[in-house]
């Protein structure tokens, strides 16, 4: 089930705000109901995987607090690494890890086909974090079991984030408080999510998939195709946060923001301070600062960092370059091209950021490596200018893109907000107009996407 659906929006929401509202003694348990019933919708099977990973997580968390002072509570940590760290390899690589085998040494390892747990690497690292900051004496351990797999399983952010951590909500788990201005402002990001995603990303995905599906590539159909995706990917998963953080506050949580338009970075480093902030947070905190930061080896630590985060992303070849393609830039604008940065004019930074963006979702999206190839050759100068396509999907589509490069700015936001001030009234209207066009491309639209759930 998703967000932008007609049975998430016009059954499942609208019966467990009704639930949830009338029962307040009853909410951690109605939220713990709604969310199984949310992930048992798309994945039966898996829910058990899932109630596992935050059942032995709860239990850890229990005993590395009754056992701080002894060996006990070390061996429990690195107990709960390897329960969670081998579902998620189970799970997500070792087919891959199989199949390279294979290649490399000419063995015959059968390569596991798993369908993939929704979800599956976002509780992962929320779960980790948990033990973690038990061990680390951050937060206490939760008593309660039924609060505890509320968090692990809250639908709002269970299958593609942001990545709450426990330390953010622990005194809501058991204190849930509602007010009628958290609920409505939870309304308007919801409605704004709802809009990015299928006004903006889902187009934008439809002329991506237009320009890349055929066999041949020109320079202008690889640049346009690319860019359509950069947005799609962009309000597609900025919208799914939105939507995450807005039934959030509906319910009485507040999640952390996950983007901070992106593309209006002025470096790589400044992009990744901007995008999927969760995850890039989790890195830092749980990996890179652990590894010894910036005080010891920090080109080595990025290097490793970056090549999990590759690999966090999908076990393919194209993921890991990916990473490592990010770990490169970042290390070099680190150690070598910092003052050469802090100098340009602002204008070439940004040029060259959404280059250097542009380029690494090329890598993304092509995890045909022999593909991703072509797409360079035509990139770069070795294919014919344009053809038919490229040029129809550009002038169909000039006016989606204006409305892209703009939405993808602060400006509508703060247009809105001025708006808010002078006429109260507008921000109601505006909801139930948004929500009432998005019902109606809905009901017409088979593309429909969420790119970051098979993550």
């Amino acid at each position: 089930m998703v967000f932008s659906s007609l049975p998430f929006l016009c059954l499942f929401l609208p019966a467990f705000l009704i639930l949830y509202c009338a029962l307040p003694r009853l909410r951690a348990a109605t939220l713990l109901a709604f969310s199984l019933l949310f992930y048992a919708f798309g994945e039966p099977v898996w829910v058990l995987a899932l109630l596992f990973s935050g059942a032995a997580d709860y239990f850890h968390g229990l005993i590395i607090e009754k056992y701080r002072d002894t060996r006990l509570r070390k061996a429990m940590l690195i107990s709960s690494l390897v329960i969670n760290l081998g579902l998620l390899a189970s799970f997500k690589y070792s087919g891959f890890a199989a199949e390279n085998i294979n290649a490399l040494f000419g063995t015959s390892l059968p390569a596991p086909r798993f369908s993939l747990p929704l979800g599956i690497s976002f509780y992962t690292f929320q779960t980790l974090s948990y033990t973690i900051d038990v061990y680390r004496g951050e937060v206490k351990a939760q008593r309660s079991f039924i609060a505890f797999l509320s968090y692990v399983t809250m639908f709002p952010q269970l299958v593609a984030g942001p990545i709450v951590r426990y330390a953010d909500i622990e005194e809501r788990l058991t204190r849930i408080k509602l007010t009628p201005e958290g609920f409505s402002r939870g309304v308007t990001r919801f409605a704004t999510g709802l809009g990015k995603k299928v006004l903006l990303a889902n187009p934008a995905g439809e002329a991506a998939d237009m320009l890349f599906a055929g066999s041949q590539m020109t320079f202008a159909g690889s640049w346009l195709g690319i860019v359509f995706f950069a947005f799609q990917i962009y309000f597609d998963f900025s919208g799914y946060s939105d939507m995450a953080i807005g039934l959030g506050e509906m319910i009485g949580f507040e999640f952390k923001e996950n983007f901070r338009y992106p593309y209006t970075a002025v470096s790589v480093t400044d992009f990744w301070r901007r995008w999927h902030i969760s995850l890039s947070s989790f890195f830092r905190d749980y990996v890179y600062i652990p590894l010894g930061g910036n005080r010891r080896h920090a080109a080595a630590n990025l290097a490793a960092v970056w090549f999990l985060t590759g690999l966090w992303h999908g076990a393919s070849w194209n993921f890991v370059i990916w990473g490592m393609y990010y770990g490169v830039l970042i290390s070099a604008e680190k150690f070598l091209l910092k003052n050469v940065l802090s100098r340009a004019p602002r204008v070439l930074r940004h040029t060259y950021s959404m280059l250097a963006v542009l380029i690494g979702w090329a890598i993304f999206y092509f995890t045909d490596l022999p593909k991703l190839g072509a797409f360079f050759s035509a990139a770069f100068g070795g294919a014919r200018l344009y053809d038919f396509r490229a040029e129809s999907v550009f002038f169909s589509n000039i006016f989606l893109l204006a409305a892209l490069a703009i939405s993808s700015t602060p400006y509508p936001a703060r247009l809105a907000s001025k708006l808010r001030g002078k006429l109260p009234a507008a921000e109601p209207i505006r909801n139930a107009a948004l929500m009432l066009l998005c019902f109606t491309m809905l009901v017409g639209q088979s593309y429909n996407p969420f790119l970051y759930f098979r993550f």
